[in-house]
C-alpha cells in the first residue's frame, strides 16, 4: 500500500507530506485548492511527463517521493523481475526530482529510467480518473478486461498462442520475401561462398587471438629485454661494487667470525644459501642473454596472423566466435538460396500447419473466455445493482476475426442497457460520463478479487452522481476499502462520509504566494468538513446534524 506522498515544490505546493493509512483515504477540498496537483503528483512519480513550469516559482527544482510497502509475494516478484531492489522490510520508495534540465528517477535510491519505472507503476497502484473512465468507450479495452477476468488457465493459453503467433510471423516473413531474378541469386551466392570461402581459408581457431597477441608483444620487446638483462647482469656480477662481488666478501668476512663464535655458523649457513640462490640466478640470466630465440620468419608470420584476424573481425564480427557464427547463418543462406524452390515449399507447408496450429489455439481460448464471459456478466450484473443501476442488463458479445492475431480470434465488446425496456447496445453507443465511472467501479470491485495490486486511486469518481446513487457509489468504496487501500478524491459528502481516514486539502496565501496544504482531519474535523461539502461555506446546527447522521449511516455500513 502507498504509506507517504511527500511534495516539493511543486505548481502551487511548498511543501507538503501525507501519511495515508490502509481502507478508505478520502481527500476533499474547495475547487482551485490543489487536489488535481496531489493526484498530478503521483503521475509524475510514476513517470508521467513533467513540463519545467511545474517547478514553483523560485525553486530550483520539484521533488514528489511515494512511499510503499510491498507485502504481496507476487508483487515482490515482479518488481524484482525488473531488477529492482525492494528493501528487507518491503518497502519501495520512489522518487523523481524535476528540474529545468532533467529529471533524475529513483527506486530505493538506484537511478532507473522513466520507461523502467512506467512498467513499475502498475505493480503498486491502480488509478482511476476521467480518462480511464473514457477508455471503457474503446472495444479494444473490452477483451483486456475479459482477459484480466480469467483465471491461470486462460492466460496459459493466451501466453501459448501468442508464443506460436510470433513464430508464425517469422515464418510468414521468410515466405513473404519477394523472389530473387536468376542473375540477382547468382550474384548474391557468388558473394555468400566469397564470405565463407575467406573465413574457413583462414582456419580459425577460438580464443587464438590472444596467444598470438601476447607472442606478438613479446617478440616486438625481445630486443629491450636483451638490453635490460644486460644491465641486470652487470649490476649483480661485472663491477666492483656489484652483489655478487659484496656477497662474496661478505661471506669471507662471516667464515671468521663463526671460527670466533659458534652462534654465527647458522647466518653464515644462510648467507651461503643467498650465495648458492644468487649464482644460480646468474646463470639463467645468462642463458637468457645468450639465447636467441628472435625468429623474423616467426614474427612475420604472427604478426600477418594478428592482421588477418582483425581485418576479418571489422568484416564478419567482434570476436572470432561471432565470425565463426557468421559463416554457419552463410552457409545456412547458402543452401536456402541452392535449395530456394524446395525451401519455399518447406516454409509453405510449415506455414500452413501453423496457421492450423494457432486456430485450434485460438479455439480454445474463445471456449475458456465464452465461460469466463457468463461468470464475468453475472458478477458485473450484481454489482451494477448495486450502484443503482436497478433493473440494468449486461452482456459480453463475442465476434470473430478473419484471421488470428497475437490475442486470438476474438472480437469482444461490451454491451448494457441501464434502463429497463431498453435492448441491450454496445457500452460506447449508451453510457454517459457518471455512468462510465460507476461502470468502471463495478468493473474494478470484481477484477480486484483476483489481482496483486493493493492500491487503488480514484478521481472524479462522483462525476454526475448525487443522491441515492452516490451513496451507493459510497457503499462500494467502503465494500471495496475492507480488502484494499483506496484513496479517492471527491466533492460529494455521501463518499466523504465512508472515510477511514479524511485529508483535506486547503490553499492559503503566504508571503504574498499561494500555497497549497493538505490536513489529516480528526473527528470533528472531518464532520465540520462532510457538513461542509453538505452545506456550503454556511455550517447550520440543522447542517451539522445531518453531516453526524450521514456519518453514522457510513459507520453502520461498514460494520454490517
Amino acid at each position: 500500500m502507498l504509506l507517504q506522498l511527500h511534495v516539493k515544490n511543486l505548481a502551487i505546493i511548498d511543501e507538503v507530506e501525507v501519511d495515508f493509512t490502509e481502507g478508505l483515504n478520502i481527500l476533499t477540498g474547495e475547487t482551485g485548492a490543489g487536489k488535481s496537483v496531489i493526484l498530478g503528483s503521483i503521475h509524475l512519480a510514476l513517470g508521467a511527463k513533467a513540463d519545467k513550469d511545474s517547478i514553483r516559482d523560485g525553486a530550483e527544482y520539484a521533488l514528489v517521493e511515494l512511499v510503499f510497502q510491498v507485502e504481496n509475494e507476487e508483487q515482490k516478484k515482479k518488481i524484482e523481475a525488473l531488477d529492482l531492489p525492494v528493501e528487507e522490510d518491503g518497502v519501495v520508495i520512489l522518487q523523481r526530482k524535476i528540474s529545468p534540465a532533467r529529471s533524475v528517477f529513483k527506486v530505493c535510491g538506484e537511478t532507473v529510467s522513466a520507461s523502467v519505472l512506467k512498467e513499475l507503476a502498475p505493480i503498486l497502484l491502480d488509478i482511476y480518473g476521467q480518462h480511464d473512465y473514457q477508455s471503457l468507450l474503446q472495444d479494444k479495452k473490452h477483451l483486456d478486461i475479459l482477459d484480466s477476468f480469467g483465471d491461470k488457465t486462460l492466460a496459459e493459453q493466451k501466453a501459448i498462442l501468442k508464443e506460436e503467433y510470433a513464430k508464425y510471423l517469422d515464418l510468414k516473413k521468410a515466405y513473404d520475401t519477394p523472389e530473387m531474378s536468376p542473375e540477382q541469386r547468382e550474384r548474391e551466392l557468388s558473394f555468400a561462398r566469397f564470405e565463407v570461402d575467406e573465413i574457413e581459408k583462414a582456419k580459425l581457431v577460438p580464443c587464438e587471438l590472444e596467444e598470438l597477441e601476447r607472442n606478438l608483444r613479446k617478440m616486438e620487446n625481445s630486443g629491450k629485454v636483451k638490453e635490460g638483462l644486460v644491465r641486470v647482469l652487470q649490476l649483480l656480477k661485472e663491477e666492483d661494487s656489484s652483489c655478487e662481488n659484496s656477497l662474496n666478501r661478505a661471506l669471507r668476512e662471516m667464515s671468521h667470525l663463526s671460527a670466533l663464535d659458534d652462534d654465527m655458523a647458522e647466518l653464515e649457513e644462510r648467507m651461503a644459501e643467498v650465495d648458492s640462490l644468487l649464482r644460480d640466478l646468474s646463470r639463467d640470466l645468462n642463458f637468457a642473454l645468450e639465447a636467441d630465440d628472435f625468429d623474423e620468419r616467426e614474427f612475420v608470420r604472427v604478426r600477418e596472423r594478428v592482421d588477418l584476424i582483425n581485418h576479418l573481425q571489422i568484416k564478419y564480427g567482434k570476436s572470432i566466435e561471432q565470425i565463426l557464427n557468421y559463416a554457419e547463418e552463410r552457409k545456412a543462406y547458402i543452401y536456402r538460396l541452392e535449395n530456394a524452390v524446395e525451401e519455399s515449399e518447406r516454409i509453405g507447408k510449415e506455414l500452413a500447419d501453423k496457421e492450423a496450429l494457432l486456430e485450434e489455439y485460438a479455439k480454445a481460448l474463445r471456449k475458456l473466455r465464452q465461460a469466463e464471459a457468463v461468470k464475468l456478466e453475472k458478477e458485473i450484473v450484481e454489482a451494477l445493482h448495486d450502484l443503482n443501476f436497478m433493473q440494468a442488463e449486461f452482456a459480453v458479445s463475442f465476434e470473430e476475426a478473419e484471421q488470428v492475431g497475437a490475442n486470438g480470434k476474438d472480437k469482444v465488446v461490451f454491451m448494457i442497457s441501464t434502463n429497463p425496456g431498453e435492448k441491450l447496445r454496445p457500452l460506447s453507443a449508451v453510457a454517459s460520463g457518471g455512468e462510465l465511472s460507476r461502470i468502471m467501479l463495478a468493473i474494478k470491485t470484481i477484477s480486484a478479487k483476483r489481482d496483486d495490486i493493493n492500491t487503488l486511486i480514484f478521481d472524479e469518481i462522483d462525476s454526475g452522481i448525487s443522491g441515492k446513487t452516490a451513496w451507493k457509489v459510497s457503499e462500494k468504496l467502503g465494500i471495496l476499502a475492507k480488502s484494499h487501500q483506496v484513496i479517492c478524491i471527491t466533492h460529494l459528502p455521501q463518499i466523504a462520509a465512508m472515510a477511514d481516514s479524511h485529508y483535506c486539502i486547503e490553499k492559503s496565501e503566504q508571503n504574498g504566494k499561494t500555497v497549497t496544504n493538505i490536513m489529516p482531519l480528526k473527528e470533528n474535523g472531518a464532520l465540520n468538513e462532510v457538513a461542509r461539502l453538505l452545506g456550503g461555506e454556511v455550517i447550520t446546527d440543522a447542517v451539522l446534524e445531518n453531516a453526524r447522521e450521514l456519518k453514522i449511516q457510513a459507520q453502520n455500513t461498514k460494520n454490517g
